[in-house]
């Protein structure tokens, strides 16, 4: 073996996690401990993403197996599946399961009685994936990796003098500050350039088109605001090839006569949020904010208006991940939407706003809140699997706890004029082994951002009350 060659010990929970974690290590070798197949096989079962992901690992390993001829202990090529579209290149490691009868020495048994009966005591998981990889390093000499997503087997392998490392090519960026944030500011002397610009008016819309010399890494949809007391708020329509960049002026929400379901942007993000969701030209957007930043309640003010007065939508579905922050409260007895309905208190609190200043008196506000319940279904993730939404206005709340794969199972959902909408805050991940570059809220921001027909906008003001910027401020 090459001394660059790496031997990557795999553990159980990475590949729940990214069942083509297999095919990630290029030329690499990839080990797996006879401990991780066990554990594998009592976590098959289920409906959960945890069990489809195991399932899909065993089908790996099944026809890894198979197409092998020689002998398994010498190790299987790595060969991609054909139903597998990875972008996989240059040369391909080896997969090496455990053929050797394990040493029998637990990692720090000889100096710490209590991990003495611990091996006594049936020996636990992560000890014999730990042992097996130190056995394998031993036995090759070379350079072993062990890979995984649990904090405290990481901390055994360094204490045990093995290099741990977590699962990282699950992550849509490196750092979470390179994440788009939907925004621009732009220089005053960007609207001076009378050789490089052209305007135009469409309507009640102002366009321009401005010839840059230089490339900006502006994005279609993105929004780009000059400094000053006088500022002037755009949204990119196109970029062209040739540095070509089309502008349109921002519609200004937060203007009385421009309300929207009699609600008003108050700040810079919530007036370019508006412009976004009320673009009918924009199929997907993405909104990040922490608590109180208005973006369920500007997503269902811009849904109401969209599908009562415009009739651009039949209805609004909203729905999110149900991920407890405390204990579980267990079964819940009704239907579909009555067990959905305890989780759904941000779309409760804010009807009661978006309905307050509307009829007057208590039939008129029975009246409107009839209205608003049959427009507005509340739907469960787990039963959208081979569902297509017509013309409806999609609200995905919570995002942040979705995984990459739950995140294309719900977009992937959207049929003809759907537009769909996620919201979520990557600092209150609830979802285990989910961090903020590995969440698929994360990867829906990054990958999307260079489409047509998606927009994104970063909420960073509060506007909930006093109270709550300051304990969001200080706690």
């Amino acid at each position: 073996m090459s001394r660059d060659k790496r031997l990557y010990v795999l553990d159980t929970n990475v590949l729940m996690h990214d069942p083509t974690a297999l095919f990630r290590f290029q030329e690499h070798d990839v080990f797996l401990p006879m401990m991780v197949l066990e554990e594998l096989d009592a976590a098959k079962k289920g409906m959960s993403e945890v069990s489809r992901n195991v399932r899909q690992v065993s089908r790996f390993l099944s026809e890894l197996i198979e197409s092998h001829d020689g002998d398994i202990s010498a190790g299987i090529e790595l060969r991609q599946p054909q139903d597998l579209n990875l972008d996989l290149s240059g040369e391909r490691g080896q997969l090496f399961f455990q053929t050797r009868k394990p040493s029998g020495e637990e990692p720090g048994a000889d100096h710490n009685p209590e991990a003495q009966s611990h091996a006594s005591n049936g020996r636990l998981p992560d000890n014999q994936i730990l042992s097996a990889a130190l056995q394998e390093r031993t036995q090759r000499g070379c350079d072993t990796v062990l890979v995984s997503k649990d904090i405290n087997l990481r901390i055994k392998a360094s204490i045990a003098g093995l290099t741990a490392e977590d699962y990282q090519n699950d992550r849509a960026l490196d750092d979470l500050s390179l994440l788009y944030g939907g925004t621009s500011e732009v220089e005053n002397e960007l609207w001076g350039m009378d050789e490089n610009l052209k305007s135009w008016t469409e309507g009640a819309q102002t366009y321009y088109q401005v010839r840059t010399d230089d490339d900006h890494g502006w994005y279609p949809n993105q929004c780009l605001y000059t400094a000053g007391g006088a500022s002037t708020e755009a949204v990119v329509e196109s970029v062209a090839d040739d540095n070509r960049v089309q502008l349109r002026i921002a519609t200004d929400y937060r203007n009385e006569n421009q309300n929207v379901w009699g609600i008003t942007a108050r700040n810079r993000e919530q007036n370019f949020a508006l412009n976004l969701l009320l673009d009918d030209n924009i199929d997907f957007v993405t909104l990040l904010g922490t608590a109180g930043t208005g973006k369920t309640l500007l997503s269902l003010a811009a849904g109401l208006t969209q599908t009562l007065e415009h009739k651009r939508y039949s209805e609004i579905i909203m729905t999110r991940a149900t991920v407890p922050v405390g204990e579980d409260i267990g079964f819940l007895p009704g239907t579909e939407e009555e067990k959905m309905t305890p989780w759904m208190g941000a779309l409760t609190d804010n009807l009661e706003v978006l309905t307050g200043s509307g009829e007057p008196g208590e039939w008129g506000r029975a009246a409107t809140n009839d209205l608003l319940a049959s427009r507005i279904k509340i739907r469960s993730m787990n039963f959208m699997r081979g569902r297509t939404f017509l013309n409806r206005y999609v609200i995905i709340d919570e995002a942040q706890n979705l995984t990459p794969k739950q995140m294309k199972t719900l977009l992937t959902r959207a049929g003809p004029g759907t537009k769909m909408i996620c919201l979520g805050n990557v600092e209150q991940i609830d979802t285990p082994y989910l961090t903020e570059t590995t969440s698929g809220l994360t990867f829906a921001v990054d990958r999307f951002k260079p489409w047509q027909h998606s927009g994104h906008i970063t909420l960073r003001r509060g506007e909930r009350s006093r109270l709550a910027d300051f304990a969001s401020e200080t706690l």
